[in-house]
Order: C-alpha cells, then structure tokens, then sequence
C-alpha cells in the first residue's frame, strides 16, 4: 500500500491540487487517460508480472526486488498524480521532482522510498474505470470486467511501459493487493501474466495488519490529506479509510471489531479461501516464510519460472521475517481455519517448488 510522503506537511499547496486534480475528479482522469491513448502506441505485452497478496505478506520486499533487475516498468511515485497519462506526465514534468532521498514510509517497516520507487499505483485505473463496480460505501467485493474495460486495461498497461525512462525496462510490473478480487480478469487480459500470490502465517500477518490500522487511524486522525490520498488511490486496507474485501459465505459479519485479532483473521482467511477457489494452477502461490529462510534458493526458483533475468547476489536479500509476536484473544476455531487454509496455499507452494 503506497504512502511516502503523504502527509500535508509533505506536499506544498499546488502539489496537493494537483493531486485532487488528477484523482478527486473521475472526468478529469478520464480526459488524462484518453490524451494519453492519442499518442501511445501499442507494445508487446510480454509476460507482465501482477504481484497481489493481502497486505503485510511481503508483497513490497518483492516488488523491489523484481524491480531492482531492471527489466520492468512499473508505476513509481514519480509518475504521481497523473498515473493514467505516464508518457505525457513524464514529458510535461521532466525537470520536475529530482531522486529525493529515500526516506522510510510511514508503515514503520524499514522500507525506504525515493521518487523512482515503484508502488501499488495501479488501482486508480480500476476506480476510475470500474469503481462502481466493486467500492461500496463499507466494503470492496469481487468483479466483473466488460470487453471495453478490459480493453482499455490493456492500453493502460502499453501506456506505462511505453513511458519507461529505461530502454531496458520492455516488461509491465505491478504490486496491486485488490487484485485479489479480480484475479480471473487479469488473467483475461494477459494470458501469459505471471501472477504472483504472496502469504504469510495467519496469526503473524493479522497481527502487523491489526497493528497498521491502528497506526493509519492515527495518522489519518491527524492529517486529513493522507486519507484523501489512501481513499483517492482505493487503498483500503487499514486507517480510517478501511473496507475490508467481503465475498459470499464469510465468517466476518458487519459490526466485527477491527481492534480485535479475530476481525483481521477473519479477513485473512476469507481472502485467501476466495483466492484458492479462483486463482489457476499457473498462479504462483508463494510462501512469506519460505521466502525468508530460503531466500536465494527461492528467488532462484521464482525468476526462473517467470523469466526473470537472475543473478547470484553477494548480498543479502531484502526477505528478513521479522521477530514472531504472540496474539491474543483469538478464537481456537478461526485459527483452525485459518491454518487449514495456509496448509493448503503451502501445498500450492510446495507444487510450484517441484516437492513431492
């Protein structure tokens, strides 16, 4: 979930306006994608990379990674505001926003982000285009997606590699964790997709999902625009922003306490169960923990697989797992089910790894 430097301290006046601009007002980003289209052209969509998890799975760890080999474009924090026009917006600010130093994001997490970053900047596409589709006043459902949308998905996607500030850069790469309710759409649009579905164990990821929305709830009580910001960007995974994804036959019920573990267990199990009943058997399930105690084995096995140059590093990769905290007030009978559900995506994983 993207958030730098969102706060209002972070942006002067203009910047914000253009930020309201580019993403309060559907007819504007409308008009902003379709002066894009008159002078893109169409490009090889080459074996895209869509990386999409329920939030604090790793999903940015690995999205810089796969971005650090240089092959991909993805949306950055430069390309903000104007996301659904990179070539022209790259053209008119050009002189605009030098590398800033990277400086950690407000998750607390230790990631460092700068202007040429890339983040989960994708979603503006979907709200724009389809946000009546799935963003309901309390909660964000799985959808379909017509030929015409899917059609300008497609453009968008030429679009934003076509804006590549590298020649290098030939191969579409996205981190969007609501494509988790669209997984069997992207799958449409680009049939050779090498997607990509990050997790993590139950209790440790509801734990860091818990305690992010306690930490954006006051972030966001105190600056109003970091919630303008996450809302324009339908990232709505914590803060006071937050609806959670709901899908038919849930165990979360309206009133659930998000102040409370079960409430994000809930969240991660049903996700997850929606994921394991529509995702193919090209998806890649892959494992948080796995990926922190095998690093090299693992991204060795992973880049192969989507065909990503790869090359044995002298350093240590950006895949730690963190310190394991202890949850309390957790339902036996949820964590039950939860398990279940991660012992399957394990064996999904386990599949993908060529272990019997």
């Amino acid at each position: 979930m993207p958030e730098a430097a969102s706060s209002q301290s972070d942006y002067g006046f203009l910047s914000r306006l253009l930020h309201r601009l580019a993403l309060d007002y559907t007819f504007i980003a409308e008009a902003c994608f379709d002066i894009e289209q008159m002078s893109a052209g169409e490009v090889a969509h080459d074996k895209p990379v869509f990386i999409a998890g329920l939030a604090r799975s790793g999903t940015t760890a690995l999205l810089t990674d796969i971005y650090a080999t240089g092959v991909f474009r993805s949306l950055t924090y430069r390309d903000m505001p104007f996301v659904l026009m990179p070539g022209v917006w790259s053209r008119l600010s050009r002189s605009h926003g030098a590398d800033m130093e990277k400086k950690e994001r407000a998750h607390g997490d230790g990631i460092l982000v700068n202007a040429e970053s890339p983040e989960a900047f994708e979603e503006v596409f979907w709200r724009i285009f389809c946000g009546d589709r799935y963003i309901r006043e309390d909660r964000l459902v799985p959808h379909k997606v017509g030929k015409d949308n899917l059609r300008k998905f497609r453009q968008f996607v030429a679009s934003v590699v076509n804006a590549a500030p590298d020649a290098r850069q030939v191969r579409y790469l996205s981190k969007n964790n609501n494509n988790l309710l669209r997984l069997p759409v992207i799958r449409r649009a680009f049939p050779d997709a090498r997607i990509i579905v990050p997790f993590r164990d139950p209790i440790q990821q509801s734990i860091s999902l818990m305690s992010q929305h306690r930490l954006f709830c006051e972030r966001h009580a105190q600056d109003a625009f970091s919630l303008r910001y996450m809302n324009w960007l339908a990232h709505h995974e914590f803060g006071l922003g937050h609806k959670p994804f709901r899908f038919e036959n849930e165990d979360v019920v309206p009133g659930a306490d998000p102040g409370e573990i079960n409430y994000w267990l809930a969240i991660w199990n049903n996700a997850y169960r929606h994921v394991l009943g529509t995702a193919d058997e090209d998806t890649c399930f892959l494992c948080f923990e796995t990926l922190c105690e095998e690093s090299a084995a693992e991204v060795s096995r992973l880049y192969r697989w989507a065909e990503i140059p790869f090359e044995e590093r002298t350093q240590a990769l950006a895949f730690a797992l963190p310190p394991a905290k202890a949850a309390t007030g957790e339902s036996g009978e949820l964590v039950a089910a939860c398990r279940q559900t991660y012992a399957e995506m394990v064996e999904r994983n386990r599949r993908f790894r060529g272990v019997s």
